[in-house]
């Protein structure tokens, strides 16, 4: 889920979707209007999930899509060699996601621990360890 905001209200440290993924801003220039057009924003971002950055300029009064990020918290069931398997600790449904990327986070990890993780456009990420 998304919802359109016009760009110029943006600012670093928010989240924006480009093309298709889901990325937070690290960067954002304002130019002046000039002569024979609106003011631009430069936007640089890095992906949520794939850590890519990207970056785009449009006009400042330009629609944007941005995510709508759901935080919610859950228990870690089962460590595979490849994923975790979580139980939402609201709605009690059982899920695999992906290791974390980074490694503090991944040492943390172990059965039973309680994490946050963030839902955004149908994908999860394990954001933290409680506790």
């Amino acid at each position: 889920m998304s919802r359109p905001v016009e760009l110029g209200s943006l600012k670093a440290g928010s989240y924006v979707i480009i093309d298709g993924e889901p990325c937070r801003i690290v960067e954002m220039t304002k130019s002046k209007p000039g002569k024979h057009g609106s003011a631009k924003a430069r936007v640089v971002a890095i992906g949520v999930f794939d850590g890519v950055k990207r970056s785009f300029v449009k006009p400042v009064s330009a629609q944007v899509e941005v995510p709508m990020i759901e935080k919610r918290g859950g228990q870690v069931i089962a460590t595979l060699p490849s994923t975790l398997q979580v139980m939402d600790l609201e709605t009690y449904e059982i899920f695999e996601t992906p290791f974390p990327e980074d490694e503090k986070l991944r040492d943390k990890i172990t059965q039973g621990a309680e994490i946050e993780y963030w839902q955004i456009l149908g994908r999860r990420k394990i954001v933290r360890v409680k506790g």
